[in-house]
């Protein structure tokens, strides 16, 4: 396998990941402000309502690559809080508190803090990079 070629496209996988993970996390947002997506709608000026506008707003965000670094700082913080604060009570394993994902949201959101939002991002057009 020539990792020459898989090297040269590491910012444009970091950019389809980026999407995609922030495509999914808005869904959660969607779910929880909208009810829709078989979710519940949730009262607006609650600590859920506000975690479903940082997970539609910051999805989005996330998605496009606008703001990447702050952005992800910040949703990496909410998954911690929704882990520590409603999963491990229920159990010491993520598996058995079903947080996973919970914790992979915030372990992906930490990685977008130190590598920034890739390619094809809105980030890289605004520094007159983009497509690289």
């Amino acid at each position: 396998m020539r990792t020459g070629w898989l090297n040269s496209q590491k910012e444009r996988a970091l950019s389809v990941m980026r999407i995609v993970v922030g495509f999914t996390f808005m869904a959660h947002g969607i779910q929880k402000v909208f009810g829709l997506l078989g979710g519940t709608r949730i009262v607006e000026f609650s600590l859920v309502g506000a975690a479903g506008y940082i997970e539609l707003i910051g999805g989005i965000l996330i998605m496009t690559g606008l703001l990447t670094r702050p952005v992800a700082f910040i949703l990496s913080g909410q998954m911690a809080v929704a882990y520590f604060g409603f999963h491990a009570p229920a159990g010491l394993w993520p598996v058995q508190n079903r947080g996973e994902l919970a914790v992979v949201y915030c372990f992906v959101f930490l990685y977008l803090v130190f590598s920034g939002g890739g390619a094809w991002s809105l980030d890289a057009l605004r520094r007159g990079r983009p497509g690289r």
